[in-house]
């Protein structure tokens, strides 16, 4: 219900890759919701939150990407001093340890989203509902086009 898909992308640490990759997926209607990129001095790993991922993969993949399918959460925490913090503090006294997370604040707003990947999901998603922490349905995501 809360656990949506990523895709993560791994891209030879080249010039104008990341240009490429946007570029494919804005050519065939493909709208990024979410990225980050982790990189080394040798390649890097492009995450990505897409309304349609299975589509996104299919044309990355056709265009010789290596492309991995992972689950994440999606938060919603205040968009204040401390805001990521609050939501670190609730993993922590839960003993829950983080694979990664990347965050977004959001112009306008009081809110910022954060998106989370642990090795159990269920886990993580019941410890921030337990804990009034509100959370992005995937329909949200899946449905945005």
């Amino acid at each position: 219900m809360y656990q949506f898909i990523q895709l993560s992308i791994f891209l030879e640490n080249q010039k104008g890759n990341l240009y490429k990759v946007t570029d494919l997926l804005g050519q065939n209607d493909i709208n990024i919701k979410a990225l980050f990129l982790a990189d080394t001095s040798e390649f890097g790993i492009l995450r990505l939150v897409v309304p349609d991922y299975k589509k996104a993969k299919e044309i990355l993949e056709s265009n010789h990407y290596i492309v991995k399918e992972t689950p994440v959460i999606g938060a919603v925490m205040d968009d204040i001093p401390g805001g990521i913090a609050s939501i670190l503090k609730i993993l922590n006294d839960e003993d829950i340890d983080l694979e990664y997370l990347y965050a977004i604040a959001y112009g306008g707003t009081e809110k910022a989203g954060l998106l989370l990947h642990t090795e159990d999901l269920d886990q993580l998603e019941s410890v921030l509902l337990k804990n009034d922490v509100p959370l992005v349905p995937a329909e949200l995501i899946y449905n945005a086009e």
